[in-house]
């Protein structure tokens, strides 16, 4: 199934319709979502559309001699618009999601939805059977590298990615939920910074304009923000192992068996 995205949720002058992108796939195409800025709700008026999914390979594609083309990129430009569609096969997908991975899952939960299908609906239901109190880990990282570029390049982009992965992982931890849009992360988390709200309004103007910030105050921001997540970690219940390991490869096979082959 493919879906026509409402304009309001990427540019007011544009939707997204994947159906000549979907028909061109040379294997089915499970889901594509819209990720990136416009998925955590700071795009600006030059952002690129990043879309992220899965495909399905036939099975002689990963039995024979060949190395399968496990991951797969097509870029084109909308109107102007560069639009970027990365997809995994559904088994990479699959491992990707066991790896304590909460950008791949950022990415399937993801309600920016330009295709998607059956496959697609029981990834999402196993979810939670994949959150580890360990996910806080890639968060901190993730914010980490973000603030390294930050501070090489003083731009707004990466300083917004750096609060928007810690506030993310604060949230996991505390709620058990996969929540990606910052605007929404400002109501939910109680110790987010107020100057977020202007910093997104800021962004919006340019996608690589500078952070018109006192260093030294969002240093001390995200430096509290980091307690904070490591706070939560520490009294978060989700659990220490993943328990969809068994469920996402009888889904993997199950899907892999019922596509036609040659």
């Amino acid at each position: 199934m493919t879906l026509a995205l409402d304009p309001s949720q990427l540019d007011p002058s544009r939707g997204t319709d994947l159906s000549a992108v979907v028909a061109e796939q040379p294997d089915p195409l499970l889901f594509a979502t819209v990720s990136g800025a416009h998925l955590y709700g700071f795009p600006s008026r030059d952002s690129d559309v990043d879309l992220r999914g899965a495909h399905l390979l036939p099975a002689e594609a990963l039995v024979g001699l060949r190395e399968p083309e496990e991951t797969r990129s097509r870029m084109w430009d909308r109107d102007g618009v560069e639009m970027d569609l990365v997809t995994h096969d559904l088994r990479k997908f699959a491992r990707l999601m066991l790896r304590r991975n909460g950008y791949v899952l950022e990415q399937l939960t993801s309600p920016l939805v330009a295709h998607t299908s059956d496959v697609h609906a029981e990834l999402v239901a196993l979810v939670p059977g994949v959150l580890t109190h360990h996910h806080a880990h890639h968060y901190r990282g993730f914010a980490g590298t973000q603030w390294r570029l930050y501070e090489r390049s003083g731009e707004l982009k990466p300083l917004l990615y750096t609060y928007r992965a810690l506030l993310t992982g604060i949230h996991l931890m505390r709620a058990g939920e996969v929540q990606a849009h910052l605007p929404t992360l400002v109501e939910e988390v109680p110790e987010a910074p107020a100057r977020i709200p202007g910093l997104v309004a800021a962004k919006a103007a340019a996608e690589h304009g500078r952070a018109e910030v006192d260093p030294e105050a969002v240093r001390a921001e995200t430096e509290a923000l980091h307690a904070v997540l490591d706070e939560a970690r520490a009294a978060s219940r989700l659990p220490e192992q993943v328990r969809a390991h068994d469920a996402l490869h009888d889904l993997v096979v199950r899907a892999r068996l019922q596509l036609p082959q040659g």
